[in-house]
């Protein structure tokens, strides 16, 4: 499952080229804010990178941008912005051919896996990470293969039927170039992610992002209406 690697469309010089920075790709405002404090607490330096062409449409991406960057504000830590790849008609392009949520997820998580180590490595970051790792929706083996594939870590055994605990990107073999993946399992932390959110009053956004899983999100409720007014739809 390969995806294209987007490079960043302004690749400032060692923006933050500490031996503690990490590039923290955000999917949203709330999905960052616990994998921000677990990785402050561990010590790393975390700059957040929202980079998500698969957030649909144009209106929602304006409010998850907002809020991630309400989100950083609250943390303390720079955000950075990559809006290019944001194009509508490129995205369904690519994602043509996957129709079901796996193939399609995978692929999409993937690729801003791929872009995130691309941006961390073009910016001089150590180390980067991404809150997709929050998420019980999304397909967190995927998603934790695809960083130790980058930095040149094999994917550990214990990807299947669960990733380590923990695992550093230190573990990286020596003379690999480029950032080294910091893994954790967000996940544990969901209920207080959530928490913090609704204390903030963050926009929390009702689906995962693109129009495949907002129709998804809301088709029971459009075979609900169908049936009250005596027609069908597939499921």
């Amino acid at each position: 499952m390969s995806a294209s690697v987007t490079q960043p469309a302004k690749s400032p010089a060692a923006v933050n080229p500490a031996a503690d920075s990490l590039l923290l790709h955000v999917c949203c405002g709330p999905c960052s804010i616990m994998p921000v404090r677990r990785l402050q607490d561990a010590g790393y330096a975390v700059t957040a990178w929202f980079m998500n062409p698969n957030i649909q449409p144009l209106g929602e991406y304006f409010r998850r941008r907002e809020a991630a960057g309400e989100c950083a504000e609250r943390l303390g830590i720079p955000i950075l912005y990559e809006d290019a790849p944001w194009n509508l008609v490129e995205w369904l392009r690519q994602v043509a051919g996957r129709d079901l949520p796996p193939e399609r997820c995978g692929w999409c998580c993937t690729s801003r896996m791929e872009a995130t180590w691309a941006a961390a490595r073009v910016m001089g970051y150590a180390h980067f990470s991404s809150s997709l790792l929050y998420s019980r929706y999304q397909p967190h083996e995927v998603i934790a293969a695809a960083g130790f594939r980058l930095c040149g870590l094999d994917v550990p055994a214990a990807l299947s039927p669960a990733p380590p605990a923990d695992a550093d990107a230190a573990r990286a073999p020596s003379g690999t170039a480029g950032p080294r993946f910091v893994y954790r399992d967000f996940r544990t932390d969901w209920q207080a992610g959530i928490d913090v959110s609704l204390d903030w009053g963050v926009y929390r956004q009702p689906y995962c992002g693109c129009v495949y899983s907002e129709a998804e999100r809301y088709h029971k409720k459009l075979q609900r209406l169908a049936a009250a007014s005596g027609g069908k739809l597939p499921s």
